[in-house]
């Protein structure tokens, strides 16, 4: 046993030995030179380790290195988008008009005045988005799936009334009076990015959007009734289309939209719009 053993930690004792030696250079053997090189590089991830062979200790050197550039697939997806903005309308009604008066009666243009700032808001949730290589990928069709979420917070103490459909000022004050409609919306682009091999690039997109409203109501608080919700179409169009763009400068982005009509069927003519900052990588 003990020959068996001595046998063994000779021959690791040899192998170490020999591992010490320097494989890549034979100063010995003029008839076969291998010449060393003077870096090795290993690179993992965002680390380079280099190895200098000129160096009397020949230790490893660590370094970071960023590389901003990558080749974009012909077709590439940004999964989960949120978008932060305002949500407004423009107001064209002719409140003078049988049809405004039938629909608010004793109506003027200040009952439908909004609360800016951060309470009159639209978020938008897009599922996904994806990006499609039409030239060189600096030109793109880009297309996605989502949600959108248009907040609009009244001034005045309106109240929509059902069956049918009407609007009246009430006489109870609320601390809170907004009206919500949300949509599911495709929405179709034609991309220009001038950074193609750049993740956070510089460009813009252009096109429309088609929205589903499948939900609206009408929230209020008052300190007489406390929380109500009206769940109602309220006349309002059962479809969106929006004409939309979007500015990416660097990591900043921006997104507007602008319908092409009115949200109502009839009564008011107010065609919303909104624009805020986009949170997504691109």
């Amino acid at each position: 046993m003990n020959r068996a053993l001595l046998s063994v930690a000779g021959l690791f004792l040899t192998l170490s030995c020999l591992a010490q030696n320097d494989s890549t250079s034979h100063p010995a053997d003029t008839t076969h030179p291998i010449s060393r090189p003077s870096d090795d590089t290993i690179r993992v991830g965002n680390l380079i380790i280099v190895r200098s062979g000129g160096s009397s200790d020949d230790m490893p050197h660590l370094r970071w290195h960023r590389n901003h550039d990558y080749n974009p697939g012909n077709i590439s997806t940004n999964w989960v988008i949120v978008d932060l903005g305002i949500a407004n309308y423009d107001d064209k009604t002719n409140y003078a008009s049988a049809g405004a008066q039938t629909f608010a009666p004793g109506s003027n243009a200040n009952w439908f005045k909004l609360r800016h700032g951060t309470k009159s808001i639209d978020v938008n949730i897009w599922l996904f988005m994806q990006r499609l290589n039409l030239i060189r990928h600096v030109v793109n069709l880009k297309y996605g799936l989502g949600i959108e979420l248009n907040n609009y917070r009244y001034l005045e103490d309106i109240r929509y009334k059902t069956n049918p459909t009407r609007v009246i000022m009430d006489t109870i004050h609320y601390s809170k009076n907004k009206l919500a409609a949300d949509y599911l919306t495709v929405p179709f682009l034609l991309n220009f990015n001038f950074t193609p091999h750049r993740r956070q690039g510089y460009g813009f997109s252009v096109g429309a959007s088609v929205g589903w409203k499948y939900s609206s109501r009408q929230k209020f608080i008052s300190k007489a009734t406390g929380k109500e919700k009206t769940f109602d179409d309220f006349d309002m169009e059962s479809w969106k289309i929006s004409y939309i763009a979007e500015l990416q400068l660097g990591i900043l982005k921006l997104y507007g939209s602008w319908a092409t009509r009115s949200m109502f069927t009839n009564g008011l003519d107010q065609t919303p719009y909104t624009a805020g900052i986009r949170f997504g990588f691109w």
